[in-house]
């Protein structure tokens, strides 16, 4: 089973035998890898009807929910070793409260998510005056999904306002391909898909 460029950067930071959440699972092709490849126990959030019916025919554990309805009532404090939000974040209602909960509920944080900053989306707004559409921010301002867009500077000052540390941060392309010398030099501007894990800092 080959996973998808980004994913296996994710599996690569989780350590054999750990305890995962997935919110935003999708058909559950990590959790699958994760299962069979490095025995971590996992289960899987989900709204899509689609998605919950491959997941339950891959024997992923999956509950269907909202992830805008926070994950209160499901978990308690420190019921996982990670939670991964993978190209989700931007799409939810609130964002930090989310991320707030990922680290309620898990040692550490996984996520990913479009740089807004990324130099074709500032070429488009800055010079063409449109709201850009790019690979990793297909969709026009008036159907997409994501509403709360942000740069990789965004969330980093998000982390430092709200105590969490940066434990590992890699940048790629709209492939999902590994990052070159410039993305990893100059992050915000030629990272197109940002990848962060983190924890909550001591003493927080």
């Amino acid at each position: 089973m080959t996973l998808r460029a980004d994913l296996a950067i994710i599996a690569s930071w989780i350590k054999p035998g750990a305890s995962v959440l997935d919110l935003g699972c999708g058909d559950g092709t990590l959790l699958k890898y994760l299962r069979e490849h490095q025995q971590v126990n996992g289960y899987g959030l989900e709204i899509s009807e689609r998605n919950l019916e491959i997941c339950l025919h891959e024997r992923v554990n999956v509950i269907q929910t909202d992830l805008n309805n926070g994950l209160n009532d499901y978990f308690a404090d420190n019921s996982f070793d990670y939670v991964v939000m993978s190209q989700t974040l931007q799409a939810t209602a609130h964002p930090d409260l989310l991320i707030e909960e990922m680290l309620r509920v898990g040692s550490e944080g996984i996520v990913t998510f479009p740089n807004m900053a990324h130099w074709r989306g500032r070429a488009q707004l800055g010079l063409g005056g449109y709201m850009p559409v790019t690979k990793s921010l297909p969709n026009q301002w008036y159907n997409t999904p994501n509403v709360h867009l942000c740069t990789v500077r965004d969330f980093e000052q998000l982390c430092h306002d709200r105590g969490i540390h940066i434990l590992q941060r890699t940048v790629v392309d709209h492939t999902h391909s590994h990052s070159t010398l410039l993305m990893r030099l100059f992050p915000n501007l030629f990272g197109e898909i940002a990848i962060y894990r983190f924890c909550r800092k001591t003493g927080h």
